[in-house]
């Protein structure tokens, strides 16, 4: 593998051979120094036998947990390893646009933030297009963030370094959400590029697929960030506002 890593992509990955492979194609293409880092989360299927068909490319390193961890824990996994001056996520059902890392990290660059994201382009689980395209906003601060989770994982590029003052926590909750919360709490504004450079398959199973649930963890998410009862409640009604908005 080449010393210069610009980009460490961690991918978690759970029965994911029917997908995985498009999602490392689209990492593989992108324009810049890059590891990927998948996380084979204990998987009952093919899904280790298709990244370590990949892994002949030195930018692919296959990691195997020796016991079922989870999403969260899985990509703390690959926070830990990342050589990477940057950090991006990718779940192993979605994948990218060709030039998306080029873009983020000059984007970060540029504004001297640490985290970017980028719109994308809902699909459905056999990869046909949904027809909805959610944009990102091209500034997000803290109490937008509050107020709708505007920030995609599989869309985020952020410092490695900030990564890794708060990792993900709470698998139960939103992990990914609470670490936007926490970076942005600290260190201000996130920068987002409107463009659907995240195409995001809407598979069955996933968590957040059971809004009623959804709904539960994200108030959780306000009240583990300390946020009282009664804003908690102003931001849960605003959550679901712009969560009818986003999905019409």
């Amino acid at each position: 593998m080449e010393d210069q890593v610009t980009v460490s992509v961690v991918m978690p990955a759970y029965n994911a051979g029917k997908y995985i492979a498009q999602a490392i194609e689209s990492v593989l293409c992108q324009e810049v120094p890059l590891e990927l880092l998948v996380i084979d989360d204990c998987s009952a299927d093919n899904t280790a036998e298709i990244v370590t068909r990949y892994a002949q490319d030195e930018r692919v390193v296959l990691i195997r947990n020796k016991q079922n961890q989870g999403a969260a824990k899985s990509r703390n996994i690959g926070i830990r390893r990342a050589r990477g001056t940057y950090l991006a996520f990718l779940d192993a059902d979605d994948w990218w646009q060709q030039g998306k890392l080029k873009l983020q990290c000059r984007k970060l660059q540029e504004t001297g933030l640490v985290l970017c994201c980028t719109g994308r382009e809902l699909m459905n689980a056999d990869g046909s297009p949904r027809g909805k395209i959610i944009s990102a906003p091209e500034v997000i601060t803290y109490g937008m963030l509050l107020r709708t989770n505007s920030i995609a994982c599989s869309s985020v590029v952020m410092q490695t370094e900030a990564a890794r003052e708060f990792y993900m926590s709470h698998d139960e909750l939103h992990e990914d959400y609470i670490l936007w919360l926490k970076v942005l709490k600290k260190y201000g504004n996130a920068c987002g590029i409107a463009e659907p450079m995240l195409k995001s398959r809407m598979s069955q199973g996933g968590k957040s697929r059971n809004k009623l649930k959804s709904a539960r963890m994200h108030f959780g998410v306000y009240r583990l960030m300390g946020i009282g009862r009664i804003a908690s409640c102003y931001y849960f009604l605003m959550y679901i506002f712009h969560g009818i908005r986003k999905y019409m």
